[in-house]
């Protein structure tokens, strides 16, 4: 397919429908697509925020060390993971800021346009880290960069979400969360590459770069980091705008081009069902409120922002330990560094098990019920890698793919249940709410459990650190049911 042919807008692959465009109708010819609708190069373009978040979230868990020892005095790989707390915090609060100031101007003006410039904030805040002069610098790009991603993150979600099909919608976010795992991996691999010594395997790789001649592996990193982003920017511009906030702004013509442009690729791959009549409408006048306001002036909405916020917040705090600060939790546990980054690298591989996993199965359980499964999964896999110790490294590299698998294969059925929870004038804000204020629990695992992690043994840690993700578990519980319904049905 050529650049040309792939840069038109759906809203030119077929022509509009006839007749009067209500919300009602364009929603109810929505809502009867049961397939993908637009051109499958679309997944990879919007999936190129899930691949640069998680990259940057998972570049620093190897990296950081080297890093750290070359911008911080005094810091050496044994207490890294102390230094690690304010890179990793001011992050997590790069995430809030971005999700509750750059979020909500996306149920303004659209999640398109938003999508554009959070990509743009994201590779600026990179390139920044690329060349930070210190450490005060590094740090501050850390922050650009969480502001970035934070809102992208939310607008990327409630975008797949409203533009996949009705009764697949967690499968969908699945599919986008596999370049997700995509990143995480390379942000690990190449960690473990530029930014580590050489070392036999399995205690390292042999043919890792990093020696007194070659200590800005870690500049390479976040250069890296920033090239991903200026390509997400040049295929964003080929995205539609999603047609359910369209008709959530009046804007009934444009939402019926795009509609039609999804039917027209829908029909391709079966005939499309019949047009609902029973299609239940958001009745608010278009912009008539602020998004924030919609949220907190409903109590059910205000209820659910508290429930879900407290998931994302608990959670987080295990997300974060693992996954921002696995190697060096590791590392302060008495593992060599080259070793623990090699288990943390192996372990990455779960984290693509999972995702492919999530699209096969995300939609045979209602979606709080993954919480406790993953829950319990990762609890198992911390056992296995304290029970490894520090000789039987193939067991930890077992155990660290099940940690791995364990306190991801619940993320894309929670960002589905998050945007279904919301309503379409405020659902980038609820979602920016739950999950970018939630972050802040990553901090209190970074602030609160890291410094205590070296005068625990390895099975305390990890049942401590797994044991926040067992009550999020537990909390979900209370969470509405939303599989397979429609979004003005759970949310009107």
């Amino acid at each position: 397919m050529s650049s040309s042919s792939i840069g038109r807008s759906l809203s030119d692959v077929a022509e509009p429908s006839t007749g009067a465009h209500t919300p009602r109708s364009i929603l109810a010819r929505l809502d009867r697509i049961d397939a993908w609708s637009m051109p499958f190069i679309f997944i990879g373009i919007i999936g190129t925020g899930f691949l640069f978040a998680f990259y940057d979230v998972f570049d620093i868990n190897v990296s950081f060390i080297q890093s750290c020892v070359a911008l911080k005095h005094g810091c050496t790989p044994a207490n890294a993971v102390t230094a690690l707390r304010v890179p990793v915090v001011l992050n997590l609060g790069g995430y809030v800021i971005g999700a509750l100031l750059l979020a909500p101007i996306s149920d303004r003006i659209g999640r398109r346009n938003m999508l554009l410039f959070t990509m743009l904030l994201t590779g600026v805040g990179s390139l920044y880290n690329a060349l930070a002069p210190d450490y005060a610098n590094f740090v501050l790009a850390r922050v650009v960069t969480g502001i970035g991603v934070g809102a992208d993150l939310a607008i990327v979600n409630t975008y797949v979400g409203e533009v996949a099909p009705r009764r697949n919608r967690a499968r969908w976010i699945s599919v986008i969360f596999v370049m997700s795992s995509l990143g995480a991996l390379l942000g690990i691999w190449l960690g473990l590459f530029l930014t580590t010594g050489p070392a036999p395997w399995p205690h390292g790789l042999s043919f890792a770069q990093a020696s007194p001649s070659f200590t800005d592996g870690w500049r390479w990193m976040y250069a890296i980091g920033a090239v991903l982003a200026a390509v997400g920017i040049a295929l964003r511009l080929e995205l539609p705008e999603s047609a359910r906030w369209l008709v959530g702004q009046g804007r009934f013509d444009e939402a019926d081009r795009v509609v039609s442009g999804m039917e027209a690729v829908a029909a391709k791959h079966g005939e499309l069902a019949p047009v609902s009549e029973d299609v239940p409408v958001d009745e608010s006048t278009p912009q008539s409120s602020l998004a924030f306001s919609a949220l907190f002036a409903n109590r059910m909405y205000a209820r659910r922002v508290v429930q879900l916020l407290a998931v994302w917040f608990l959670a987080y705090v295990t997300v974060f330990s693992f996954s921002a600060g696995f190697t060096s939790m590791l590392t302060s546990l008495k593992y060599p560094p080259p070793e623990a980054g090699l288990i943390t690298a192996v372990g990455a591989f779960g984290f693509l098990a999972c995702a492919l996993f999530a699209v096969a199965f995300a939609e045979r359980l209602e979606r709080k019920f993954w919480l406790p499964i993953g829950a319990a999964i990762t609890v198992i896999g911390g056992v296995v890698v304290a029970e490894a110790g520090t000789t039987s490294l193939g067991i930890a590299f077992v155990g660290s793919a099940i940690v791995f698998f364990g306190f991801n294969v619940w993320v894309p059925m929670t960002y589905a249940l998050s945007t279904e929870s919301f309503p379409t004038r405020a659902r980038v804000t609820g979602f920016g709410l739950v999950d970018g204020v939630g972050h802040l629990g990553g901090g209190i695992g970074v602030l609160v459990i890291a410094p205590q992690i070296p005068n625990m043994t390895v099975l305390e840690a990890m049942l401590v650190v797994s044991g926040f993700l067992v009550a999020a578990a537990i909390v979900a519980q209370f969470s509405v049911r939303t599989r397979g319904r429609h979004y003005e049905e759970v949310s009107p």
